[in-house]
């Protein structure tokens, strides 16, 4: 089987919203939404588990009514941090499936709708081949490492923006999650590089764009049209 979870238990400070970023209307749809549809019509995906903040429960309820919203997925609740939310999404995976050998797992931030069924396919593919992988694309900007005062250029081809979905095979995902949390986790890969894996890099998407400030629905508005 394969899992996704998406990760959606974010506040969103920085959309000058009082709603988190996920949950705002995207051409009349709620941003997560269509991050979870996405996922649901794609045939790499067996499963789909949602993972919300506790206090929004009974709003994603209200929501789904209000929506007709009946695409199936299974509700999690998040932590404190991006790294416990998704300890708890593997929880309630190794709670109510049997993992097997030639199971994989997904994880994905929710405020990214734009995420096409090639692009997921894309990313299980490589995970098929190299057991753990990031979606990820070459920096077209240049780059500089350092503070305002102190930095250094450095060679912009040795640099990949990192985008989700992000895929692992599971006993590898869930076994990198009974590390404790550290600082230098800022994703999954790097949750499961300090097991000492490797983690290969497929071939991102310019419009897989993550939703953090308030210009990027207007983006996400342009790209919605291009996925269907």
């Amino acid at each position: 089987m394969n899992f996704v979870i998406i990760v959606a238990a974010g506040t969103g400070s920085r959309m000058n919203s009082d709603l988190p970023k996920q949950f705002l209307d995207l051409n009349g749809v709620p941003v997560i939404m269509h991050t979870i549809d996405h996922f649901h019509q794609s045939s790499a995906i067996s499963e789909i588990i949602l993972v919300i903040s506790k206090e929004m429960e009974q709003f994603w309820t209200d929501l789904c009514l209000k929506q007709h919203y009946r695409t199936p997925v299974h509700l999690a609740f998040g932590g404190d941090t991006r790294f416990a939310s998704v300890k708890n999404g593997l929880a309630y995976i190794q709670k109510n499936f049997e993992l097997g050998t030639n199971d994989y797992i997904a994880v994905h931030d929710g405020a990214r709708p734009i995420v096409s069924s090639s692009l997921i396919a894309r990313a299980f593919q490589g995970a098929y081949e190299h057991q753990a992988i990031v979606l990820a694309q070459k920096s077209i900007e240049s780059v500089r490492t350092g503070n305002s005062t102190s930095n250094n250029a450095i060679d912009r081809n040795q640099v990949w923006l990192v985008q989700t979905p992000q895929v692992f095979h599971a006993d590898l995902l869930t076994r990198a999650y009974c590390q404790k949390e550290d600082p230098l986790f800022t994703d999954d890969a790097s949750v499961v590089e300090k097991l000492g894996n490797r983690i290969a890099i497929v071939e991102g998407d310019a419009k897989n764009i993550k939703i953090t400030y308030p210009q990027d629905l207007q983006i996400a508005q342009f790209y919605l049209n291009l996925i269907k």
